[in-house]
């Protein structure tokens, strides 16, 4: 009962992130870009270090330091690969406006409905092998929600929806994480070895996501004191996941 109840308010926690884009509005660009370079040095911090600190040695205890073990570990980051490929949206001609929402709107809601599923089986699958394990996991989604929902908000508005509705099909598919942890609560039980295999897979995700998508993006700001900013968010965010260890 205790992991039902710590995945689901987990998931929904993730889900009341997608809200997060509102507040971009009430903020002025520069400001914004500077809270988005600390948020996405953070992220990579956090999602680092719950890939090396959490999930790989969690894994190797249970399928041992082998072949196959590092193996789940390149298919998550394969993974990732081909889900962030189907997200890619083609380019249309003609103008943006409410009535013609560019496809970028329809592959956003799509791939993040997808991603946020994806998301929801690892928390879900994180809580299985123990409840501290799935808190770490959950804080390093919801560290790598942020700036991406914050990105998805202005995706959904600059592509012809109205605020309301940008809004309204963020969280919506945000709501697939919950369909996500119920798949691994309900499944996971009845598949030997459900969550020793997930959690290299999640590390794999976490890797590919932190060092392909998101280090490039600090590397836009190469003035020596954002920087440093830089270097201090990421380890700060492995440090915080550091101290999770402390829960155990």
């Amino acid at each position: 009962m205790d992991i039902w109840v710590y995945s689901f308010a987990s998931v929904i926690i993730v889900s009341l992130i997608s809200l997060i884009g509102i507040f971009s509005l009430l903020l002025r660009k520069n400001l914004l870009e500077k809270i988005l370079l600390f948020l996405v040095s953070f992220a990579v911090g956090g999602l680092f270090g719950d890939a090396f600190i959490h999930l790989l040695p969690e894994a190797y205890k249970g399928l041992g330091i082998n072949l196959f073990a590092s193996s789940l570990v390149l298919f998550g980051i394969i993974f990732f690969f081909v889900l962030e490929k189907f997200i890619r949206w083609r380019h249309c001609h003609v103008p943006t406006s409410e009535n013609h929402p560019h496809p970028v709107v329809y592959m956003n809601l799509i791939g993040d409905g997808a991603h946020n599923l994806i998301d929801g089986m690892l928390i879900g699958a994180s809580y299985l092998v123990s409840i501290p394990i799935g808190i770490s996991t959950t804080i390093a989604v919801v560290l790598h929600e942020i700036p991406q929902e914050i990105g998805d908000f202005g995706v959904l508005v600059n592509g012809g929806l109205t605020v309301r509705k940008a809004l309204f099909f963020n969280f919506l598919t945000a709501l697939a994480a919950v369909v996500g942890v119920m798949i691994s609560l309900i499944v996971g039980p009845f598949i030997k070895d459900y969550a020793s295999f997930m959690l290299p897979i999640t590390a794999g995700g976490f890797l590919y996501i932190a060092g392909s998508d998101l280090i490039p993006e600090l590397h836009h700001e190469n003035e020596l004191r954002d920087s440093f900013w830089q270097l201090f968010s990421i380890l700060l965010g492995v440090a915080i996941m550091g101290l999770l260890l402390l829960i155990n």
